[in-house]
């Protein structure tokens, strides 16, 4: 997916934002390229986990497809491990046309990564920053 570099600085600036909690949210996009982010609450409010709220998280959908685009991507953050999915967020990943989008805030520097995650099944994606 390619994503402006407006829109993933939001993104990282929302994971700044919650951190010691992790936040999530997801992003619209179009023919591959990120058009919009929607950040949500972390209704688990936990450093360990995030969980979308289910009326927030039909409302951003609900968003996207009057707007004619497609679930682009759901992210969330790791404060304190690298940017790779868990147990629980592979487990949890219901959305195989979607990739997920991991900011890690362990280090010095924010690290963001994408991943596809297909029956159980982690591969690395491409996030271009234009």
């Amino acid at each position: 997916m390619r994503i402006s570099r407006a829109l993933y600085d939001q993104i990282v600036e929302h994971a700044r934002e919650e951190a010691p909690n992790e936040c999530c949210g997801m992003v619209a996009s179009s023919d591959g390229h990120a058009v919009d982010v929607y950040p949500a609450t972390n209704a688990a409010a936990s450093p360990l986990r995030y969980e979308i709220d289910g009326a927030e998280q039909y409302r951003i959908q609900m968003a996207i497809d009057d707007r004619d685009l497609e679930l682009g991507a759901i992210y969330h953050s790791h404060t304190r491990t690298e940017p790779y999915p868990s147990q629980t967020d592979i487990n949890l990943a219901f959305y195989p046309d979607a990739l997920y989008v991991i900011v890690g805030l362990a280090g010095d520097q924010p690290n963001v990564r994408a991943y596809s995650i297909r029956d159980g099944q982690v591969v690395d994606a491409e996030l271009v920053v234009e």
